[in-house]
């Protein structure tokens, strides 16, 4: 007697123009890059529910430090910047988020860090309750987020090195080099030039690096003369050629 083994149904693919989809959802470019994207239709129509969107201008804050957790948020557009706050009123910027990034922690009950918008940012929250009970009952959103968790730890690491062993120029290529790989996530190679605005002041990238406004500025003047990138309007950045500014930063291949 043939035993026959019962096939586990596939995976079904989620359509971004599907119209079960809510039309919130239909209309939101990160949604299919972000955690929604493990979201079946009836638990989309679910959070829509109680989704909210929220603009922000550049500096204004979107969390505060030490305060609890009620609500957690996709970034839809703009550059996010996390700040530590030292007791005598020093202050650090610990990280950058970028779209589709999920903004918060989940099961922590208050904030370390806060969040500020480090250019204009758009981002659409949602209960802190509601997204907590899918990731019970939804494998694959749990899995998005221990996978953004994960991939925050290594670029924490990363920054430890730059920060601890890597000289001013190799700073400051690594910090171009970031933008220029996160601000435009469909940009899949290193082929072709990338051209972004610079997120941060010069005062929050020598902050950011440990370094001097005057040494940040001396650093992007070289890598203009050297043609590793061009540099309009102050804030305008185009790299021309990506692998030679990863060449720049010392990144092992």
């Amino acid at each position: 007697m043939i035993k026959t083994m019962a096939r586990t149904p596939p995976v079904e693919r989620l359509d971004i123009h599907n119209s079960e989809l809510p039309v919130l959802c239909r209309a939101c470019e990160a949604r299919h890059r972000g955690v929604c994207g493990a979201l079946a239709p009836d638990q989309l129509v679910k959070l829509s529910k109680h989704t909210s969107r929220h603009a922000y201008g550049s500096d204004e804050e979107l969390v505060p430090a030490g305060e609890d957790v009620r609500r957690y948020s996709n970034i839809l557009s703009g550059v996010v910047k996390l700040t530590r706050l030292m007791a005598d009123g020093r202050q650090q910027i610990v990280g950058l988020q970028f779209a589709p990034d999920f903004l918060g922690r989940p099961f922590k009950s208050q904030t370390v860090a806060s969040a500020e918008a480090a250019t204009g940012v758009t981002v659409c929250s949602f209960p802190k309750s509601v997204i907590e009970e899918m990731v019970a009952t939804t494998p694959e959103l749990e899995r998005k987020l221990h996978e953004q968790a994960l991939k925050e730890l290594d670029e924490a690491r990363d920054w430890i090195l730059t920060l601890g062993r890597k000289s001013a120029a190799e700073k400051v290529a690594s910090f171009l080099f970031l933008i220029a790989t996160h601000i435009d996530p469909e940009h899949k190679t290193e082929d072709g030039p990338v051209c972004f605005e610079l997120p941060l002041k010069r005062a929050d990238i020598a902050d950011f690096l440990g370094l001097t406004i005057e040494t940040v500025s001396r650093q992007i003047t070289k890598l203009r003369k050297t043609g590793m990138i061009v540099v309009e309007h102050n804030r305008t950045v185009t790299v021309p050629d990506l692998r030679r500014l990863r060449d720049c930063c010392e990144i092992e291949r």
